[in-house]
């Protein structure tokens, strides 16, 4: 299993980052490969993917951890799991930490895509990525 970790600073209050978050229709527009997204209840989303040159239907779950302004998710495929952790940093600064959590072989197996070193850069620069996105959201 890899973990990355990341994060960002973002010009906005803890508030505004926190409701752009559980905004799941708006995924789309800051979560690569995301083409379509649905809130189903308090704790899933369905997530319409684009990987492989193909389309396929995700289910993700989604847990608030509390007023500490985590939240937890998990896919039933591709196998990734993460958290996100809101921290006001003051009044209109928020830090976003993500820490994601990946096997390879399974990551291979279900999106495809280079082996090895490669495939964790190519991780690594879609995470980055979807934070300058979820930032450029939450200060607009």
């Amino acid at each position: 299993m890899r973990t990355l970790e990341e994060q960002i600073e973002v010009t906005a209050p803890v508030g505004t980052a926190w409701s752009q978050l559980h905004r799941v229709a708006e995924y789309p527009e800051f979560v690569g490969g995301v083409v379509h997204a649905t809130a189903r209840g308090r704790r899933h989303a369905d997530l319409e993917v684009e990987f492989g040159g193909e389309r396929h239907r995700v289910d993700a779950e989604l847990t608030d951890h509390g007023r500490g302004r985590v939240m937890s998710w998990e896919t039933d495929g591709p196998p990734l799991r993460g958290t996100f952790a809101l921290r006001p940093l003051d009044a209109t600064h928020t830090r976003v930490q993500v820490r994601l959590e990946y096997d390879p072989e399974e990551l291979k197996e279900a999106l495809g895509g280079p082996r090895g070193f490669a495939q964790s850069r190519a991780v690594e620069e879609a995470v980055r990525s979807d934070l300058r996105l979820f930032k450029q959201l939450c200060e607009e």
